[in-house]
């Protein structure tokens, strides 16, 4: 992998991982436009190490007071939401390392649209409620179906947290806190299960992380901005297109 490459490939992380749009089907995608390796685990793994900085960064206030506070109330809601989406993950494990083969993630491109058009049709007219214990949970389910390619992590989370009933930029904020613990446990997946690690050069590894960083946190602020006052509905109608592009181009 190139320089050219490694920077694409960690623009893609870092804007994709956070905005409701599914970073895992837009590096397949990528991937299969330009043939790239894709069992380059050293490099997945970077660039989540790059994303997850990029959260701690953003929220470096907040992650300091959870590790002050490991019992408060803040940490309790992100350990009930991340059970459920370690168990997903590891009960359909083989069936999610399968689905990122061929054109499963534009299906996940399709109902991450529909989870997208759905909740701006339907959660504005609820009444806004504090983040409680049991919607932590169930954003923590959606979490977890979001380990399919194509299915956005950040955007299943928050549609969940929507539609229950919750703030809008209380839910983006819990939203990106839930992925520190996701991100470190798929971190300590791959090193777990994969063995054969293949070697990178070291300037397009830096360079992709390095993206992948800046990009990260230039997307998280972005979304904290506009999801109060944006429409998910827009996103939706970029993943239609893109839907559409794809159809053409490979069906």
């Amino acid at each position: 992998m190139g320089i050219l490459e490694s920077m694409i490939m960690g623009a893609i992380q870092g804007i994709t991982e956070f905005l409701p749009i599914s970073s895992s089907g837009h590096l397949v995608l990528f991937q299969n436009l330009f043939g790239l390796n894709t069992e380059n685990i050293l490099f997945d793994i970077c660039l989540h190490i790059a994303t997850l900085g990029a959260v701690l960064f953003v929220f470096w206030k907040k992650v300091v007071q959870l590790v002050k506070h490991p019992f408060s109330s803040m940490a309790v809601k992100l350990y009930v939401a991340t059970i459920p989406t370690v168990v997903l993950v590891l009960i359909f494990r083989e069936y999610i390392e399968t689905s990122f083969g061929g054109y499963f993630f534009v299906f996940g491109f399709i109902i991450t649209a529909m989870m997208l058009l759905v909740t701006e049709l339907f959660s504005r007219k609820k009444e806004k409620q504090p983040l409680g214990k049991l919607s932590s949970f169930f954003m923590g389910v959606a979490q977890g179906i979001a380990t399919l390619p194509g299915v956005s992590r950040s955007g299943s989370t928050i549609c969940m947290g929507l539609m229950l009933g919750k703030d809008r930029k209380e839910v983006a904020e819990f939203s990106f806190l839930m992925s520190i613990p996701v991100i470190i446990a798929s971190l300590v997946y791959e090193l777990c299960f994969f063995e054969q690690i293949v070697a990178v050069e070291l300037i397009p590894l830096i360079l992709g992380m390095f993206t992948a960083f800046v990009l990260g946190v230039l997307a998280i602020k972005f979304m904290l901005k506009i999801i109060q006052k944006t429409s998910l509905i827009w996103f939706a109608l970029y993943l239609s297109i893109l839907v559409c592009i794809i159809t053409f181009l490979y069906f």
